[in-house]
């Protein structure tokens, strides 16, 4: 696949831009006659469920990630509406879409558990015997 028939997401992954569904719609807000007769708002809708792009793992990992982005269909959906131009917009919704698949496809590093060394524990136990002394003493000088 060509850069241009396909939306790179890593380099295990690109989407075929046949997969992806544009509606432009007018955007609200602010901007006097321009905002009210051009459609610059673009929504970017992509079936996560159909889609021959991702393997099963991944699909599995997306919809784990993205639970909260999946229509009842099984589509990501993605609204961009930044700029005053639908060319624009239509680029920002494929980057953030492209950085939202990234995002949840990246797999956390396992955590090691640990253990503090000895003579840093040794050095703690030191430190607090030596603040306990010290408070100590101050209580005895207050009973005199």
């Amino acid at each position: 696949m060509s850069a241009g028939s396909a939306l790179f997401v890593n380099s295990d992954l690109s989407i075929p831009r046949f997969e992806l569904t544009f509606r432009a719609t007018r955007a609200g807000g602010p901007g006097g006659q321009h905002v009210n007769t051009s459609s610059t708002r673009v929504e970017l809708l992509w079936s996560l469920g159909r889609s021959r792009a991702v393997s099963d793992e991944q699909r599995g990992r997306l919809r784990e990630k993205l639970a909260e982005r999946l229509d009842a269909q099984g589509n990501v959906r993605v609204v961009a509406s930044a700029f005053r131009s639908q060319l624009r917009n239509r680029q920002d919704a494929e980057e953030r879409l492209a950085a939202l698949i990234r995002r949840a496809l990246t797999v956390p590093k396992s955590r090691k558990k640990t253990r503090p060394s000895r003579s840093a524990v040794e050095s703690r136990l030191r430190t607090k015997r030596k603040v306990s002394e010290k408070k100590k003493e101050r209580r005895l000088q207050d009973l005199d």
